[in-house]
C-alpha cells in the first residue's frame, strides 16, 4: 500500500509539472506571441495591418485591396466579380472552361463592353471580361485601362490625354521586377480623376 501511495503522489506531481509547462507554453503561444505579433505589424505595417485603408479627409474611402463597383461613363470600371464585389463572400466562378455558361457569360461581357466604350474590332483584353478568382482584384491590366480613357475623357469633358497622363501614373511595375504583371488599382485611379476635377 505505501508503493502504491508513493507512486500515486509521484504520477499527481508528474501531472502537475506537465499542467504547469502546458499553461505557460499557452500564456507564451497564444498570448505573448500573438501580441508581440500585433504590436510589430502595427509597428512596422500600419497601413497593411489595419487593411490598406485609403482616407481622405478622414474619411475612409475603401480599400486599395477590395474592388469596387464602380459603373457610371465617368469612371474606369473593374473586372466583373461572381459576388457582386462583397469581400466576405471572395469567390470565382467555379465554372469548368468548358462550361457552356461560362462563355455565355464571356460573350454577354464582351457585348457589354463594346457598346460601352465604343471598341468597334479593337482586341478586348481578358481580364474586363473574366471574373477573377476572388471575385474582388482591385487591379486590371493598363491596357484594360487603356481602353476605357475615351470615354472617361468623354464622361468628364476632359482631354483624353489629361485622362492618359493620370493612368501612366497609375501604372504598378511587375513586383520587384519580375513577379506578376503591370496593373492599375482601379479605386486609386478614380480617386485620383475625381481629385483632379476638383482642383479645376
Amino acid at each position: 500500500m505505501k508503493t502504491y501511495i508513493q507512486n500515486s503522489e509521484a504520477n499527481w506531481g508528474q501531472t502537475l509539472r506537465a499542467s504547469f509547462g502546458l499553461l505557460i507554453f499557452t500564456l507564451v503561444g497564444c498570448g505573448a506571441y500573438s501580441a508581440i505579433a500585433t504590436g510589430a505589424g502595427q509597428v512596422l505595417f500600419n497601413n497593411q495591418a489595419n487593411g490598406s485603408l485609403i482616407e481622405i479627409d478622414h474619411k475612409v474611402l475603401g480599400s486599395k485591396l477590395v474592388a469596387q463597383p464602380f459603373v457610371g461613363e465617368a469612371y474606369f470600371h473593374p473586372r466583373p466579380s461572381a459576388v457582386a464585389y462583397d469581400p466576405m463572400a471572395m469567390a470565382g466562378t467555379n465554372l469548368a472552361r468548358t462550361n457552356p455558361e461560362l462563355q455565355q457569360q464571356i460573350d454577354a461581357q464582351i457585348l457589354a463592353v463594346k457598346k460601352q466604350d465604343h471598341t468597334g474590332n479593337t482586341p478586348i483584353p481578358s481580364d474586363l471580361v473574366t471574373k477573377s478568382g476572388s471575385g474582388i482584384d482591385p487591379h486590371i491590366s493598363p491596357e484594360a485601362a487603356q481602353l476605357q480613357v475615351a470615354r472617361v475623357a468623354q464622361a468628364r469633358h476632359l482631354d483624353p490625354k489629361i485622362v492618359e497622363g493620370l493612368l501612366q501614373k497609375h501604372i504598378e511595375p511587375m513586383q520587384f521586377g519580375v513577379l506578376g504583371q503591370a496593373r492599375v488599382n482601379v479605386l486609386e485611379l478614380n480617386i485620383a480623376l475625381d481629385q483632379l476635377q476638383s482642383t479645376h
